[in-house]
This record gives structure tokens, sequence and C-alpha cells, in this order.
């Protein structure tokens, strides 16, 4: 997800966003918040609250990216690298490779601890290279965990265009790294993680018992979305839910029912469609005829992030899948991190499922 562009600052940008929660009847609740509280306030909670989204660039592999000529590569322009594949262009500026700016935007925002993984592109999209690159950037993220174990726990990335060797990385980052969880991508270089040859991937992290935690990739509609730039606003969210209701249908949580899954961004559009989702199934006989449940059954049995710059939509999240499946994440660095938990403050929740969501849950699904 971008971050917020001119002329909008985070602080217009949170007023309009409670105007609008108060408009939809919570109004109480977002007169008190029309300011964000002050980083002080926010830094208070340190200790507290678990990130469950954040990233960095692996400078090795941006490195490697620059010498290549076919995608993905980075080249530089106007003295800022950017990681090109195909008609999408994501810029990256040294912040986003800096632990130490990491580590001031969770001090400001009162985080305790964060799960790190990588930025796209993944593993998949280096063909024979994945499985050296799969180890280069679990390397990173591992060592980064090390040099700050009180701050940061890492999921790890797979390269499963070759499942052996994805299923021996898995085992070297859970075993010999302290990896606490999967990075999976909606769409693995065009292919989605519901297709069968992925399935020793599942039936691995059910047995280890980590969390599987889906992540837009390049988007499989970039041609239809780059025009006014709405590749994070649209193709991530159609990624998300594309991804997570096939994983649904394919009938994956019934194969494997103790697996951990996690979809953030509230699940992109599905927790707000999967009524249409049942209909289709349950009345009209259209889809699958193997689920033992409801769509939205499925849907809550998993746990949704709550990266979603609206109040009202985590409101929304939280009457839908209930307190109990929800985890404060920031998306950080494309996303400023106090924006999110003024965010949760806004939606009116009670201090019990505030607490679930900004840690407690989190401590839970990765057994911290």
């Amino acid at each position: 997800m971008d971050t917020l562009p001119p002329p909008f600052t985070r602080r217009e940008f949170l007023t309009a966003m409670t105007a609008a929660t108060a408009t939809a009847g919570l109004a109480s609740t977002a007169i008190a918040a029309a300011s964000p509280a002050p980083a002080s306030g926010l830094a208070a909670a340190a200790g507290r609250r678990i990130d469950c989204q954040s990233h960095l660039f692996c400078p090795e592999l941006v490195a490697l990216m620059e010498k290549r000529q076919a995608d993905p590569r980075v080249f530089t322009r106007d003295g800022v690298r950017i990681v090109k594949m195909g008609d999408w262009l994501r810029k990256i500026p040294p912040h986003y490779m800096d632990v130490d700016a990491k580590l001031a935007a969770m001090d400001a925002a009162g985080i305790a601890m964060t799960a790190l993984s990588i930025n796209d592109p993944g593993p998949e999209w280096f063909g024979t290279d994945g499985p050296s690159v799969a180890q280069l950037l679990n390397d990173f993220i591992a060592g980064v965990v090390r040099r700050h174990p009180t701050r940061f726990f890492g999921l790890c990335v797979l390269p499963l265009q070759d499942m052996r060797a994805s299923l021996t990385e898995l085992d070297r980052c859970v075993h010999t790294l302290g990896m606490k969880g999967i990075l999976l991508y909606t769409n693995l270089a065009g292919r989605f993680p519901d297709e069968l040859e992925f399935r020793p991937l599942f039936a691995r992290a059910a047995e280890l018992d980590i969390p599987v935690l889906l992540h837009p990739a390049k988007p499989i509609t970039t041609d239809l979305v780059k025009e006014y730039e709405m590749t994070s606003t649209l193709g991530n969210m159609f990624d998300n839910t594309i991804a997570l209701t096939r994983l649904i249908m394919s009938g994956l949580l019934d194969e494997f029912p103790q697996l951990k899954l996690v979809c953030p961004h509230l699940g992109g559009t599905l927790p707000y469609i999967v009524g249409r989702l049942d209909h289709q199934v349950q009345v009209l006989k259209r889809g699958p005829r193997n689920l033992t449940r409801a769509p939205s059954e499925y849907l809550r049995s998993i746990w949704l992030d709550v990266v979603s710059p609206l109040p009202l939509a985590i409101k929304f999240g939280h009457d839908f899948i209930g307190e109990d499946r929800l985890l404060y994440s920031s998306d950080h660095p494309w996303v400023d991190p106090s924006l999110i938990v003024q965010c949760v403050h806004d939606a009116g929740l009670s201090a019990g499922a505030e607490e679930k969501i900004f840690s407690r849950n989190a401590r839970q699904l990765f057994r911290l």
C-alpha cells in the first residue's frame, strides 16, 4: 500500500476519515479523535502493540536486481531506485531498507515487536535462482532479528516454483533461523496458491503449526488498474480477495483444518461481498460441491489484519469476524504505523477488543 500523497497530510487524512466514520454513526468516538494522538501518547503504549505486517527491502537483492537485464530488475531515476516488474514500478527510497528508520517508526507508534518480512518481488520471480534468492532473503531477515531479538520476529519466503527446495528451506527457516511464519504471495508469478502443486506447503505449515500470511504480489489485474495509479488501491485488494476466495473454495481449509491462515487488509473485499458468495454456493449451487460449510464460515475461521485507513471498515471487520481474529498491522514502510493505530482507536471498540487486536491475538497466534 502506498504512502499518502500530497496535498493530504496524515493529520488531514485522519480528520477526513474520522468525519466519514461519524457520518456512519460513530460520532462520539470520531469527535474525540479529530486530531491524532501525539507521538508521546502512542509511544506510552510501548510494550503492548505487536505489528503483524511490516517490510524491508533486502539491500543485497536490490543490488542483484540492479545487474539484471530482465524483470524483476532495479534502475535509478532522478536519484531514486525503482523496482520494475513489467508495467509495475515501485520506488525504493533509502529508508525502505533502513532498520533504524523502522525502529524509530515503531517507537513513535508504541509498537513493541514487529513481524518482519521482505518486500516483493519474492523468490518465485527468479526462475532457477529462486532457491538461492530465498536463502538470501531469509538470511537477511534472520540477521535483523538476531541483532534486535526483542523487537522483531521473522516471516520467511519460499521458492515455490520448486516445492522440494521450498520444504527444505521452510524447515531451515523454522528450525535453524527461528522464523515464526510464512509470507505467501497472493499470486506466485501469476499462479494461485490454491493450485494442487502447492498443497505440500500447507501440509507442512499445518504440521509445524506456523501461520501462513497471504500478501499481495504484483497484481494479476495490473493491466486493468494501472491507469490513475490504482494498482495498490484496487489491484492489491483484488489479489487479496481472489486468492483468499480460491483458497476457501478449493476445500483447503477442510483438508487442513488446523491451518493458521492470515489475510491482510481486512480480507480485501471478501467480508463485504461474502453474502453473495454464500448465496451462489448454497442456493444457486454454483461452485464446488464438496464444501462442508458456508464460505462465510470458512472466512470466520481465519485471521484478518486491520491495515485499512478507515475506522468504519475496521469496525465492520470486528463485527463480522470477532475480536479474537483481528490483528494490528501497519504495512510499514508504505503506511505510517500511527495511522492504523489511530484508526483502530477511532473504530469505537471496547478496551478489551483493542487489547486483543494490538497484542494478545498476535502473541497467541505466533506463540510469542
